[in-house]
């Protein structure tokens, strides 16, 4: 209250439908907030994360940072660092990713399946060897962190049909149509 008000003078009340109407615009604003607030957790949630941090932080992480984020046993070898083959599969991945972005999607095979995934390898595809041939693997954010051959199998999945003819005793002799 300002000195040059008068404390008994009534001020004019506001009518109903004004007071109708401010209260229902606060609901909508608030409504609207709130659903783009919910909205946007959702995004957020959606989003890969890695550790709390998201795929653009990881790419521009230098190596120390990033191998401080992973599980101890890939710590462990990537502080012993780099075997020179796999320093070699690194730069012919990143040869084709710079290929990529020129439009080229390159294959890359290889043998090595004890690489761990950096952030820089998502989107790549990778003919990984499982023994028998090159299992062709396009590298994920989820991937990141794991090592190539976990995601190239070097058995297969045993599924049993029915059995065949001769499989039992009692189909021995049945004669072949």
């Amino acid at each position: 209250m300002t000195p040059n008000e008068n404390p008994i003078e009534e001020k004019p009340e506001e009518s109903e439908e004004e007071k109708l109407e401010e209260e229902t615009d606060d609901s909508t604003e608030e409504d609207e907030s709130g659903a783009e607030l919910d909205t946007q957790k959702e995004l957020d949630r959606l989003r890969f994360h890695f550790r709390g941090y998201t795929l653009e932080e990881l790419k521009k992480m230098n190596m120390d940072e990033f191998i401080q984020l992973l599980p101890a046993r890939a710590r462990r070898s990537l502080k012993r660092g780099l075997p020179p083959r796999q320093k070699k599969l690194l730069e012919r991945l990143r040869r084709a990713y710079r290929a990529k972005k020129r439009g080229k999607d390159l294959l890359t095979r290889t043998h090595i399946r004890d690489m761990i995934i950096f952030p820089e390898m998502v989107g790549l595809k990778i003919g990984v060897y499982n023994g028998k041939q090159f299992e062709v693997v396009e590298v994920k954010p989820e991937m990141i962190g794991h090592y190539l051959g976990e995601f190239s199998l070097t058995r297969r999945y045993v599924q049993h049909g029915s059995p065949g003819i001769g499989a039992t005793r009692s189909s021995k002799y049945v004669p072949l149509k």
